[in-house]
């Protein structure tokens, strides 16, 4: 039996990995384990954990940060799984193999710079993004599409009605999916139209794990919740609804600003709209250049697929225009999901596994 440890730093990392885990346990042959570190928020540790205990994974864990990394350590395993670099060369043996799975495809600079020469397999999700990064020096890069998104690819008719009865959606109304990130975000200004909104639309509103777990941003959750106990149409997902994927199968309209949302909701061609109407901290709002070095501007540049709100009293109209009009740009849409993802058949993990395996002969 090989052994296998998903190193899981936050729990919205876990959407990228259980596909991944699934495709090793039909497979066979191999011991799946997963962790996170200790000094996480106590809240998403358990979170995890409970996600983890419904997976019937094997949860290696300890009392302090130090303890769980020489557990791991000294289990030296075969492969070590990992979605940021993280606690990486602290717990991988010299005969571990170690595989990058990063965990967001955004528009933002770390998708770059969160890497280390240990990481044997970087699994990539598209052909422009592969060059990109070969044509930068990095290596030991692996074409796979992006595993995240395989799910989306096996359209389950039942499971989404099932999903819809127990969010208790209103069917006569379309739905939009609002799911901002946690800086720079757009939601401190469409948190404010999304009562409107709601009065023709279902608005299901996805935070980021940040907006739930970490002190500077959980503000946002609390303006959530206080405006989702105003409003029958606006339906909160809670902290412990950490995968997206269920939710974009439901969605008609997804809005978000510059999170890997944009470019994951692609595989179902339907209208996306960016809110670029973004908060910034002090420091940013002085030191523009500074905070730009942070995106992705190239990438940015290349949103020609998405429609684009500027203000917040812009939203209802482009929202209304979108859902009336839903195939406007989907002949760029399906360039795009070309462009920005790899091959349409969910098989990402599937390809990932096989170079593991490759690596073993």
């Amino acid at each position: 039996m090989r052994k296998i440890l998903f190193e899981t730093h936050h729990l919205y990392y876990l959407p990228n990995f259980i596909p991944i885990i699934e495709n090793l346990a039909t497979r066979g042959g191999y011991d799946i384990y997963i962790s996170m570190p200790q000094y996480m928020e106590e809240r998403e540790l358990e979170l995890f954990y409970s996600a983890c205990t419904l997976m019937s994974l094997k949860i290696i864990k300890s009392g302090t940060e130090d303890n769980r990394v020489k557990k791991i350590k000294s289990s030296k395993f075969d492969v070590i799984i990992v979605g940021n670099v993280g606690q990486l060369k602290k717990i991988v043996s010299d005969s571990t193999i170690a595989v990058m799975v990063y965990h967001g495809i955004g528009l933002k600079q770390s998708y770059y710079n969160d890497i280390d020469q240990r990481i044997d397999i970087r699994a990539v999700e598209s052909e422009a993004r592969y060059t990109r990064l070969r044509d930068q020096g990095h290596q030991n890069l692996v074409l796979t599409g992006y595993t995240k998104l395989d799910p989306l690819f096996s359209n389950n008719e039942n499971e989404k009605n099932n999903l819809k009865e127990i969010i208790g959606i209103n069917n006569d109304l379309p739905t939009v999916l609002y799911a901002p990130t946690f800086y720079p975000t757009s939601f401190d200004d469409i948190s404010k139209e999304l009562g409107f909104l709601s009065s023709e639309f279902n608005i299901i509103l996805k935070l980021h794990n940040f907006s739930w777990f970490q002190p500077r941003y959980i503000y946002q959750s609390k303006i959530a919740k206080g405006i989702e106990s105003k409003y029958d149409n606006i339906y909160l997902l809670e902290s412990s609804d950490y995968n997206i994927i269920p939710y974009y199968m439901i969605a008609d309209i997804l809005i978000s600003d510059i999170s890997s949302t944009i470019f994951e909701f692609l595989p179902l061609d339907r209208p996306i709209i960016q809110a670029e109407c973004l908060s910034l901290r002090m420091r940013h709002r002085i030191f523009k250049k500074r905070f730009m070095k942070k995106l992705d501007i190239h990438r940015m540049q290349e949103l020609d697929f998405v429609y684009k709100v500027e203000a917040p009293s812009e939203l209802f109209r482009c929202v209304s225009f979108a859902c009336d009009h839903p195939d406007e740009m989907s002949e760029l849409r399906l360039e795009a999901y070309d462009y920005f993802l790899y091959k349409r058949d969910g098989s990402a993990s599937s390809r990932l596994v096989d170079e593991i395996e490759n690596r073993f002969k």
